[in-house]
């Protein structure tokens, strides 16, 4: 496995990130992660930005394939 940060657009869901990364808000303050986390896509998640499955609750679709 590659030593590289990845982030994998799931389907209907959550954008899952993996490998070493630090992830700063606007200020530049940490958030605290872990090797693997979810950041919302839908907007309605309750812990933003990290995904909290409300993404099944509502129905959200989204789909997209780089070309």
């Amino acid at each position: 496995m590659s030593d590289n940060a990845q982030i994998k657009v799931n389907d209907n869901g959550p954008y899952l990130v993996k490998g070493n990364v630090e992830m700063v808000d606007a200020e530049g303050n940490v958030f605290e992660t872990k090797k693997a986390f979810s950041l919302c896509r839908c907007g309605h998640s309750s812990n933003k930005p990290f995904c909290d499955g409300t993404h099944k609750k509502i129905d959200f679709e989204s789909e997209p394939r780089a070309e």
